[in-house]
C-alpha cells in the first residue's frame, strides 16, 4: 500500500503540472494573438494606404515578435519540466515495486495431490461464494475436477437469498430461516455455552436472524401505512420470539402509533435506517456459512489479503538474506524467518505464549501441562528440570517432569 501511495503522489504531481502547463500555454497564446491583432489594427489605421511601415510600426513589430519568442521559449521550458516529472513516475515504480515476487515463494508449498486438491477446492469455493457459478463450472471442467461440484448447490440458494435481500425482498430469507430454525437456535445456544462461566442451567438461546427478518417486514408495513396489516403480522409471528426479546418486541409495537409518513419523524425513525438491510445481509451470510461449516470470509480472500500485508516484509528479508549469502535459511524450516503482524482481523485462534521463555508455542515446542495445573512450553520444561525433579515456577509443588502432558488448543 505504501508503494502504491508513493507512486500515486508522483502521478498527482504530473497531473498538477500538466494542468498548470495547459492553462499557462492557453493564456500565453491568447495574449500573443490579441497583441498581434491589435498591432494589425494599428498598422491598418496609420499607414494611409501606403505599403511602407513607419519606424514606430517596425519597432512595435519587433517588440511583438520578441514577446512571441519569449512565450514560445517559456512553453518549451515548461514542457521539458513536464517530461522530467513524467520520468520520475517510472523511477518511482521501479523503486517501490519489485518484479521478482517469486523469490518470496516456495515451490513445494502446493506440491503433491493432497495440496493441489486443497488449492482447487479453495478457488472453486471462492467462485461459488461470489455467485460466479459459470466460471466455476468452466474451471471444474477444464481442470477435470468433479468431486467439488456437489458444493455448488448450497451456494445457489445462499446467493439467491443475498440478491433478494439487496432488493429488500425478505421472502426467501424468511423461508430459509424457518426451515433452519432448529439448527440456528442450536448454534445460538452453543455460542452461549462457550461464553458462559455460570453454574446455572443454560436456557436455549434463539437465533436473532429470524426475529430481525420479521422486524424488517413489520417496519416495512408500518412505513407503507398498513397499520392493521402490521398488527396482524406481529400477532402471527412475534409470539414465537417473545421469550428473551420482550423489550425489543414492546419497542416495535410502540411504533404502530406512527405508521405512515410520520414514522420518519417519530422517536422510532431509527427503524428506517438503511444500515439494517446491510446488517441483515451480513448476519444471514454468517449464519448460512456456519451451517455449511464454512468461514464467513472466503479463505482465498483471506490468504490474498494476508499475502499483500506480508509481501513487503518478505521482500526485505529476502534481500537481506541474499546480501548475507544465507538463502537456505528460508527453506530450512516450515515457518517464516521473521514474525509478521497481520493485524487482529487475521487472528482466528487463541495463541499461547510461554510465561517463562516469553515465546509463542509451536509444533516443535508445544505447551505442556504440569501436574499442579500450570502450563509452560516444552523448552521451558527442559530448562527447569533437574533430573527427575521439577519445581513449578508458580507454586512450590515438586513433581517429576515425565508427568507433564502435552495439551492441545
Amino acid at each position: 500500500m505504501e508503494a502504491c501511495q508513493a507512486v500515486d503522489r508522483e502521478v498527482e504531481k504530473v497531473v498538477s503540472k500538466f494542468n498548470g502547463l495547459h492553462k499557462n500555454m492557453d493564456r500565453i497564446v491568447e495574449e500573443q494573438i490579441a497583441q498581434i491583432e491589435k498591432l494589425q489594427r494599428d498598422i491598418a489605421e496609420n499607414t494611409d494606404g501606403s505599403s511602407q511601415l513607419s519606424s514606430l510600426h517596425i519597432a512595435l513589430v519587433k517588440q511583438a515578435s520578441q514577446k512571441v519568442s519569449e512565450g514560445v521559449t517559456k512553453i518549451a521550458t515548461d514542457h521539458r519540466d513536464l517530461h522530467s516529472t513524467v520520468s520520475k513516475v517510472g523511477k518511482a515504480i521501479d523503486r517501490n515495486f519489485v518484479p521478482d515476487f517469486d523469490s518470496t515463494s516456495r515451490e513445494d508449498v502446493f506440491s503433491g495431490p493432497t495440496k493441489e486438491n486443497l488449492l482447487h477446492e479453495v478457488v472453486l469455493q471462492h467462485l461459488y461464494r461470489q455467485g460466479q457459478l459459470v466460471i466455476a463450472e468452466s474451471l471444474a471442467q477444464e481442470a477435470n475436477i468433479l468431486e467439488y461440484q456437489a458444493q455448488r448447490e448450497p451456494f445457489l440458494e445462499v446467493n439467491a437469498i443475498l440478491e433478494a435481500l439487496k432488493s429488500q425482498n425478505l421472502g426467501p430469507a424468511l423461508d430459509w430461516a424457518a426451515r433452519n430454525r432448529e439448527a440456528l437456535n442450536m448454534r445460538g445456544t452453543a455460542r452461549l455455552l462457550m461464553g458462559s462461566t455460570s453454574t446455572r442451567p443454560i436456557v436455549q438461546q434463539r437465533s436473532s436472524l429470524e426475529l430481525r427478518l420479521h422486524k424488517l417486514k413489520f417496519v416495512e408495513l408500518l412505513r407503507q401505512g398498513n397499520r392493521l396489516e402490521a398488527i396482524k403480522y406481529a400477532r402471527q409471528n412475534f409470539p414465537n420470539f417473545v421469550d428473551g426479546q420482550e423489550r425489543e418486541v414492546q419497542s416495535l409495537m410502540g411504533a404502530v402509533m406512527y405508521a405512515g409518513p410520520g414514522l420518519a419523524e417519530s422517536p422510532y425513525a431509527h427503524l428506517l435506517d438503511p444500515t439494517h438491510w446491510t446488517e441483515i445481509g451480513d448476519l444471514f451470510l454468517r449464519d448460512a456459512c456456519a451451517l455449511l461449516g464454512l468461514a464467513v470470509e472466503s479463505p482465498l480472500v483471506v490468504a490474498v489479503n494476508a499475502g499483500c500485508v506480508a509481501l513487503p516484509a518478505l521482500l526485505n528479508i529476502k534481500q537481506v538474506m541474499l546480501q548475507r549469502q544465507v538463502p537456505g535459511v528460508w527453506n530450512a524450516k516450515d515457518e517464516l524467518p521473521i514474525e509478521i503482524d497481520l493485524g487482529g482481523e487475521c487472528r482466528y485462534h487463541s495463541v499461547f505464549a510461554c510465561p517463562i521463555l516469553r515465546q509463542q508455542v509451536s509444533d516443535n515446542n508445544p505447551p505442556m501441562r504440569l501436574t499442579c495445573g500450570h502450563c509452560i512450553s516444552r523448552d521451558a520444561l527442559a530448562k527447569l528440570s533437574q533430573g527427575h525433579k521439577l519445581k513449578c515456577p508458580y507454586c512450590p509443588i515438586e513433581q517429576n517432569p515425565a508427568d507433564a502432558r502435552q495439551i492441545f488448543f
